[in-house]
Formats: structure tokens, C-alpha cells, sequence
């Protein structure tokens, strides 16, 4: 059983893509696709650079949208809208870990277990400070200097947005999971979700600035639903 998930080592995002882990369940199918997005490519949004450019440079692609060359989303969240009954994780997970890297957050996007931990590193020789937007969990807002780790835990399922004060166009996503059956696309837009009990569901893809948009699915015994899903810019 598939148990990846995003954490840092030695500066290193060792995974882009979530799969299904520890659903309790034993074999299954799964949902395999690719994200992308409608009409011709888009060129990245550039931000300006107006304070720390020592160490932020004059420059920051803003990161909203990320593409392939091929138009696949990097960083869209794929789940299960209604999970099969008594999904759960059969294991705790490892943290999730968040850099500031060079004034951005690397990874853009992580999802962790209700009841999970975040641990936000800084890499950067200067103070950051990560503040979260949160409603459903108690919100914060830490100075973070250089080599600090702070950890938090997110008791309930919800999608926060997580920015720095200090440098405004630094931004992440924290998606708090209420089952396993998640997946953040990778860098071609791909996604997987293992272990899927056989069934009728319906996929919800969200992406930061592209909104949400579903789409129905039927997986078998052990056979793969594959699934090709385009978003469109509002």
C-alpha cells in the first residue's frame, strides 16, 4: 500500500503527488488522470520585488496558476466528494513539512490528516513570519526566524491559505484531509488515488485561483478509472 506524502529533505520536495493512504481497506481500483487547463497556455505572472532582494531577488513568478507545457495544473487537490464509509488512515503520517525558500513557500501546496501536524521551516538568512487565514481551525500568526521550526496541528478539515506579512506575494495552501482519499496533482498535472473500494463517486478538484469543478467516476474490482479534467480560468 502506496503511503507517500509531502515532506522536505535537504531542501528537496521528496513528493508532488498524495496518494490514498492507509484507507482501510485491502486492494480496490483506483483513479488515475491528469488536471489541465482550458485554451492556450499562459505565460506566469510575474511579481515585483520591492524589499530583501539579497536574499528574494527582483523577481517572483506569482505562482497561482502553475503549468506545464502542456497545460497540466500543478498543485490542484483531487478527493473523493463522498468518501466510502469508514475511511481512515491505518497509520499515523509523518508531518508535513512547509520551506521559505528564497522568499516563497516551497512546497505551494500540502495536505495533511485532521488531527495532522505542519512543520514550517525557514532556509532563508532573514525573519519571515507565516500567518494562517483560518475559520474553522484557531488561526495564528508566528514571527519565524531562520532555522526555526514551528509546528501546528490542524484539528479539522479545512483549506487554509497561509501568507507572510514581511513579503505579500509569499503564499501556500494547507488542505486539512477528513479522509485519505486525497491527491495534489505533480508537475504535469497527474494525479492517483489507490485503494478505492469498487463504486460510484463523484471527484472534486480544487485549485486556488481556478475554483472547484467535479466529476463523476465508477471504479471496479481492481481496474483503474482514468479521468482527464479541465479547468477554466473564471
Amino acid at each position: 500500500m502506496s503511503r507517500y506524502f509531502v515532506w522536505v529533505i535537504s531542501g528537496l520536495v521528496c513528493a508532488t503527488v498524495i496518494w490514498a493512504m492507509g484507507a482501510g481497506t485491502a486492494g480496490g481500483g483506483s483513479v488515475k488522470g491528469t488536471v489541465r487547463l482550458a485554451g492556450a497556455p499562459v505565460k506566469p505572472k510575474k511579481v515585483p520585488v520591492t524589499i530583501d532582494q539579497y536574499v528574494c531577488g527582483k523577481e517572483k513568478e506569482a505562482e497561482d496558476v502553475v503549468l506545464s507545457p502542456d497545460n497540466g495544473i500543478r498543485y490542484a487537490v483531487v478527493s473523493l466528494q463522498s468518501p466510502p464509509p469508514g475511511a481512515k488512515w491505518n497509520a499515523p503520517l509523518p508531518p508535513a513539512q512547509i520551506d521559505q525558500k528564497q522568499c516563497m513557500f516551497v512546497p505551494r501546496v500540502v495536505v495533511v490528516p485532521a488531527g495532522g501536524i505542519v512543520e514550517f521551516l525557514n532556509s532563508d538568512r532573514l525573519l519571515h513570519n507565516v500567518k494562517s487565514f483560518s475559520k474553522v481551525n484557531s488561526p495564528f500568526n508566528k514571527a519565524h526566524p531562520k532555522a526555526r521550526t514551528i509546528s501546528v496541528v490542524f484539528k479539522e478539515p479545512e483549506i487554509i491559505r497561509i501568507e507572510c506579512d514581511l513579503h505579500s506575494w509569499m503564499r501556500s495552501w494547507v488542505v486539512v484531509a477528513g479522509h485519505p482519499f486525497y491527491a495534489v496533482t505533480n508537475d504535469k498535472g497527474e494525479f492517483a488515488l489507490d485503494n478505492v473500494p469498487p463504486g460510484k463517486y463523484t471527484l472534486q478538484i480544487w485549485q486556488e485561483s481556478l475554483g472547484t469543478v467535479t466529476r463523476d467516476v465508477t471504479v471496479g474490482d481492481t481496474s483503474a478509472a482514468t479521468v482527464t479534467v479541465e479547468m477554466t480560468r473564471k
